[in-house]
């Protein structure tokens, strides 16, 4: 076996790693002001900055976190919030229609009427689906919007787009975007973490959560609501002993493959970094994702007795002990892989949508409850929806299922300073496309952004030579409406 690597001889690699595997402990024993003085950026002469340091927003935010329930594969908006009482009776007929879907566009449809029936709730007289009934006792805190628009009538951009703005691959998602902008308080928890369906991963996967062109520092954590919630953190005991060895490879390898110059010392402050954070993860994430010390009644609250919706109800209970300790932004994905297994409902409309709104309703509504009564609703902004919505009109001859629809359909916004008990916009009688007010996804895009502090014009990462953002080149409003 060669004596050297990489120019060095084995001696001096070994002194050099161990060293730096020291300086970890060292660092956790010693301020952060002191361990700054160390270290400097890839010039040899700047002070390193620690790209997830608390940073001031453009100005005071109304919302310090974000919780996005992601309705993956598409609700029906005429079937849970969007109330369209012209068609009930109508069913069958067929009708000249214009949509756009994954069938292509058509001119004509047969109706499907909504399947369940609504009725009206809170002070506003809301109407909502009996799907909701639950999440209907909370309409005066919830501001719909039932204008929005998508690019695309495809799963993979679509999701894209509203993840990330943009409907082809490679820019940073949205919690990105806030781990950039406003770094993190918490120095042991990741401050972006997404918890996907049990079922598994939504379509475009990864790119859903990725940092895109900015470092990957500011990607997802993905974490689940079982025992082990962060994958590979728990590390088994039979290999504790191997560890250093592979930690050695590891870096070694690292160097190998970026040809790290010897006294460029920022990727070395980097990757310690890293080993620092999950060092912090290991001891504070068991105890911040341990539901079992929540009392009986809060667990209840969330549907955790119910075996339909205890997997969603125990990352709504997740997410709330995530804000209490400052992650920023939390993404829960309800419906995962393909088909039935998410709200893509081709086929059978009821049997779908029945499904994935039982295991949700009780968990939303827990979620929104628990966090009033904490006095955290009001610092912590709420979305639901999905990619886009469905069509009025059957997808086949024969059957209740509907296709895409990005023409129009609903998401709603609760908290984080978000008037509560309004409904924004409107579809045509059908539901079949936006005719009043009608918003894009980057107008919602600049919404959080607006509740977080931040000018959704200004918010801006260099790159490709351009000032690149989330709401695209172009001057973006916010949904006004919906601001208190």
């Amino acid at each position: 076996m060669s004596n050297t690597f990489c120019g060095r001889t084995r001696r001096q690699f070994i002194w050099e790693v161990g060293a730096g595997f020291s300086g970890v402990a060292l660092a956790g024993m010693l301020d952060n002001g002191f361990y700054a003085n160390q270290a400097f950026a890839a010039d040899g002469k700047t002070a390193f900055k620690n790209p997830l340091a608390p940073k001031a927003p453009h100005f005071p935010a109304k919302a310090k976190a974000v919780i996005f329930l992601y309705m993956y594969g598409g609700p029906s908006h005429i079937d849970t919030f969007d109330y369209k009482p012209t068609m009930y009776g109508r069913d069958n007929q067929t009708i000249e229609v214009k949509t756009f879907g994954r069938g292509g566009r058509r001119n004509v449809g047969r109706i499907v009427e909504p399947r369940w029936k609504f009725k009206q709730y809170g002070e506003c007289g809301k109407w909502v689906s009996d799907l909701f009934p639950n999440v209907g006792k909370h309409v005066d805190d919830i501001a719909f919007v039932h204008s929005m628009t998508a690019d695309s009538p495809i799963h993979g951009s679509a999701m894209l787009q509203m993840n990330s703005g943009k409907i082809l691959s490679g820019s940073p998602c949205m919690g990105s975007w806030i781990n950039y902008g406003l770094g993190t308080v918490n120095e042991n928890l990741p401050g972006f973490v997404v918890m996907l369906d049990p079922r598994g991963g939504p379509i475009s996967g990864p790119k859903n959560w990725s940092a895109g062109y900015m470092p990957a520092t500011y990607q997802a954590t993905v974490i689940s609501a079982t025992n082990n919630p962060i994958l590979d953190l728990k590390r088994p005991e039979s290999v504790a002993a191997d560890s250093q060895r592979q930690m050695l490879d590891t870096l070694r390898q690292y160097n190998d493959e970026h040809e790290i110059p010897r006294g460029d010392n920022s990727n070395l402050k980097a990757r310690i970094a890293s080993y620092e954070l999950a060092y912090k993860m290991q001891s504070s994430a068991p105890e911040a994702t341990d539901l079992s010390k929540e009392p009986e009644h809060i667990q209840k609250m969330y549907g955790l007795d119910n075996p339909r919706s205890a997997a969603f109800g125990r990352q709504c209970l997740m997410a709330r002990r995530l804000v209490e300790r400052g992650v920023r932004f939390i993404q829960i994905y309800s419906g995962g892989n393909h088909n039935d297994a998410n709200w893509d409902a081709h086929g059978d409309l009821f049997d779908n949508h029945t499904l994935h709104a039982g295991e949700t309703d009780k968990p939303i509504a827990g979620l929104l409850e628990d966090l009033k009564q904490r006095g955290l609703l009001d610092s912590t902004l709420i979305v639901w929806g999905g990619e886009f919505g469905r069509q009025p009109v059957a997808e086949y001859e024969r059957g209740t299922g509907r296709d895409h629809n990005a023409y129009g359909f609903t998401m709603w916004m609760a908290g984080g300073g978000v008037k509560g008990g309004v409904s924004v916009g409107q579809t045509d009688e059908l539901g079949s496309k936006a005719v009043e007010n009608p918003y894009q996804v980057k107008h919602l895009h600049a919404t959080m952004l607006n509740q977080l502090g931040f000018d959704p014009n200004r918010l801006s990462f260099f790159y490709g030579g351009l000032n690149q953002k989330l709401v695209g080149v172009e001057h973006t409003n916010t949904i006004k409406e919906v601001i208190a």
